[in-house]
């Protein structure tokens, strides 16, 4: 018995070493290489990464696959094969990701070990660059398609959280571009509906602000123009007074206009960070977690009799929890000139506050069930060691059984650092007009040193509506 006993114990030390060597390598360390060849503008090679990565080639790993390839595949020019990437993405949404298998592999295991389900923000994303897409390979049909699915996304945002304005219940921007791709099929109907419901999202909050973005010039322009347009005196008067804006019909362009999307710096990327807590009785009977310092109660989710669970098997619990670091940009404003017409870019989505934010919003969910999952791995692991020793008697595989489920519990846990982590920080945008002909666009750019920096790219404008996205990945 002693020799299974320093058997089993030896093949845990191994299993564990094993697993403390993985565990320590959050999702963004192992993608390393990718991620700097898209940093650097290296899309090919960058796709060639992805496709060698056996970390995102995993199964449970698909769906951040399919975003991450869709999103190389768009910055490389490749639209169609992006599209393909981001068609079956959206497929694997509607049919749903959740199984009652693979929540029991976030039960026993981790949740880094469940299949990615994408964080809310990234399924609007997904539909903007499809868009964008479908744009440049001159399908109008199929874009303003997704416009309307930005509704559809947008109603089940809404009804997940009952349309709470303290949660992200929708994406201002989202619906703001959705304006702009009616605009550009030339239904303005729609346009100004999508204006308005964007506007609706800022005034919701107290001081006009939605996830560290205020309510652009832009919308309130494109808001106004789009009453009177469609002949909604009242409503565009009482925009015009809510904005202090005078709206004043001029003709479109001879060449159009341009939609200019700035997409500026990386998203944030995941770390873990790990806390201690403690299980605690209250003199109610109820049961709850608490952290050394006393400052945060999450409460204990066990089906079980919490009237027999052993405190003494829960003194201590060490966890493990994701948290997004912020990748400040490189670049702090910029500005785009045609002729003598000079717009500033304005942000329109900030992707870091939304990430940081709709994560601090889940995180007492989140923790009750890292927690409860812990608690009752450490429950079963004092059972079996008190089985162990029964009357007076050392069962030296029972006990070193428990050792090994004890070694288990505290090296496989493991937050969940996996995100869409070649999505902008932030997205900025302005409306520009255009002559008739090849016009050429300056894109100056300034450095968070104060230094500018100055891009041109041509566009011919033709009369109509236009789009162009400009990725500034660092």
């Amino acid at each position: 018995m002693i020799n299974i006993r320093k058997n089993i114990l030896g093949a845990s030390s191994v299993i564990g070493l094993m697993l403390f060597l993985l565990g320590c390598a959050t999702y963004n360390d192992r993608i390393i290489p990718y991620y700097k060849d898209v940093s650097a503008g290296n899309y090919a090679d960058a796709e060639k990464q992805l496709d060698k990565n056996t970390l995102i080639q995993k199964p449970r790993n698909r769906l951040l696959y399919l975003m991450e390839k869709g999103r190389v595949c768009h910055l490389n020019g490749k639209y169609n094969e992006s599209n393909q990437y981001f068609n079956e993405a959206d497929s694997m949404l509607e049919q749903g990701l959740t199984s009652v298998a693979d929540a029991a592999v976030g039960l026993f295991v981790n949740p880094m070990s469940q299949r990615y389900k994408g964080e809310d923000f990234e399924k609007f994303m997904i539909h903007y660059y499809k868009a964008l897409n479908y744009i440049y390979l001159h399908n109008t049909e199929d874009a303003i398609v997704e416009a309307r699915r930005i509704s559809l996304q947008a109603q089940q945002q809404g009804d997940k959280f009952n349309n709470n304005n303290n949660r992200y219940s929708n994406d201002a921007f989202s619906l703001a571009f959705q304006g702009l791709l009616y605009e550009s099929d030339k239904d303005v109907n729609n346009a100004f509906i999508s204006y308005r419901n964007a506007a609706e999202i800022y005034f919701a909050s107290p001081d006009s602000t939605y996830y560290g973005t205020r309510i652009p010039a832009e919308l309130k322009r494109d808001l106004i123009r789009t009453a009177s347009l469609n002949g909604f005196t009242t409503e565009a008067e009482q925009f015009e007074k809510t904005f202090g804006i005078t709206y004043q019909p001029a003709p479109l362009p001879e060449g159009g206009e341009l939609v200019f999307f700035w997409e500026n710096g990386l998203a944030p990327v995941k770390t873990q960070v790990d806390l201690d807590f403690s299980l605690i009785r209250d003199s109610n009977g109820a049961l709850f977690f608490t952290d050394a310092a006393g400052g945060i109660t999450v409460p204990f989710e066990y089906s079980g009799d919490r009237n027999k669970v052993d405190l003494k098997s829960v003194e201590s619990l060490r966890a493990a929890f994701p948290k997004y670091i912020p990748q400040k940009p490189y670049y702090a404003s910029a500005t785009i000139t045609n002729n003598q017409v000079q717009v500033p870019l304005e942000k329109t989505e900030d992707v870091t506050d939304l990430a940081i934010k709709t994560l601090k919003q889940r995180a007492l969910a989140e923790m009750s069930k890292v927690l409860s999952r812990l608690a009752v791995k450490k429950m079963a692991e004092y059972s079996m060691r008190a089985a162990a020793n029964t009357n007076g008697k050392t069962n030296s595989l029972l006990e070193a059984g428990s050792y090994g489920m004890q070694l288990y519990s505290l090296l496989s846990e493991k937050a969940d650092t996996r995100n869409w982590q070649t999505l902008p920080a932030q997205i900025c945008y302005a409306r520009i007009p255009l002559q008739r002909g090849e016009n050429t666009i300056s894109i100056t750019m300034k450095t968070s040193n104060g230094a500018d920096e100055t891009k041109t790219i041509k566009i011919n404008g033709n009369g109509r509506l236009q789009f162009y996205n400009f990725s500034t990945l660092r």
